[in-house]
């Protein structure tokens, strides 16, 4: 299993944004971590800009977005700038793609959010013939007919990978991409129902074992801090829990909400936890690094306890 980190989505105005965008990859590659993944969250930086930024500063690490909402442009456009991050990436991008949710795709942007996994598969359709180029798209289905040349190539192959929940989502993910991304999947919500569907839909679409990349909130704290740490991670993240994807998941794992998901306690409890994850057969492991304290320099000291950790334990899931 490899280890990575959720880098973004962080407070502050836009030059300080960058500033710690860049001081947390630069952490992360120099840390030796596998992978860095980039929330698209509807009321922040754009991932991908922030992917090509991180390129700029690191040279190893694959950049990930987890992920860009597929409603919110054509696919033919979102395949011209993956691949354009991708090239300025040096090939370490890994376009993480999905339909979002409800509240964002149509109370928030006021767009269709109608038949979410039908559209997926025509979008994907377009998608992955636009990033096979450079060459002629060609591509006729329910949803799109486009005919668009396009110069443009993949300088390294570019994996793509859908947020898939449902068993639906899950075929499409298994038969048309490289894996999936997730959030709120506990350990048997992905033993039990994530992982042999989409490896089943892989399997019979004739690909390669498919990536499942689980990201959860990480804290490393006294076992007398575990509570509170549980309990910071539903204050600060719980409202991904008011989507009814999210809350079906849910339903297939022992997790209740996103504090039960927290992998919170002292370093032999978090790595017995990742080792849960890995058996579960999750690929890659994305961290959200949550820290715990009652100011801004208990909360610093903290986040730099769990990095520190985080880094040591890179060596021992792989």
């Amino acid at each position: 299993m490899r280890l990575g980190v959720m880098i973004g989505a962080e407070r502050g105005d836009s030059a300080r944004k960058v500033t710690k965008l860049l001081d947390d990859i630069e952490w992360a590659e120099a840390a030796g971590m596998d992978t860095a993944w980039i929330p698209q969250v509807p009321t922040d930086f754009d991932a991908l800009t922030a992917v090509a930024l991180m390129a700029t500063r690191t040279t190893r690490i694959e950049l990930g977005t987890a992920v860009v909402p597929l409603q919110t442009q054509h696919p033919i456009a979102l395949a011209r700038q993956a691949l354009s991050v991708h090239a300025a990436a040096g090939g370490r991008l890994a376009l993480g793609v999905g339909p979002s949710h409800h509240w964002i795709i149509g109370d928030m942007l006021g767009l269709p959010y109608e038949r979410p996994a039908a559209y997926t598969r025509d979008y994907l359709q377009v998608l992955n013939a636009a990033l096979s180029g450079p060459g002629p798209v060609d591509v006729a289905n329910d949803t799109f007919t486009v005919h668009n040349p396009l110069d443009l190539g993949p300088v390294a192959p570019l994996p793509v990978l859908v947020a898939a929940l449902g068993p639906v989502m899950l075929g499409i993910a298994g038969e048309l991409t490289d894996g999936t991304v997730l959030w709120m999947a506990d350990e048997r919500a992905i033993g039990d129902h994530i992982a042999p569907r989409i490896t089943k839909a892989a399997d019979n679409a004739g690909r390669p074992a498919p990536r499942i990349v689980a990201g959860i909130p990480v804290c490393l704290c006294a076992p007398t801090e575990v509570d509170a740490a549980r309990e910071r991670a539903n204050r600060i993240l719980g409202e991904a829990e008011v989507s009814p994807n999210y809350q079906r998941l849910l339903e297939r794992g022992d997790a209740q909400d996103v504090g039960d998901l927290c992998a919170a306690g002292d370093e032999e409890a978090i790595l017995a936890r990742f080792r849960r994850f890995a058996d579960a057969g999750v690929t890659d492991l994305s961290v959200r690094l949550l820290p715990i304290g009652d100011n801004r320099d208990e909360l610093i000291a903290s986040k730099r306890r769990t990095r520190e950790m985080i880094a040591e334990l890179a060596q021992q899931v792989r």
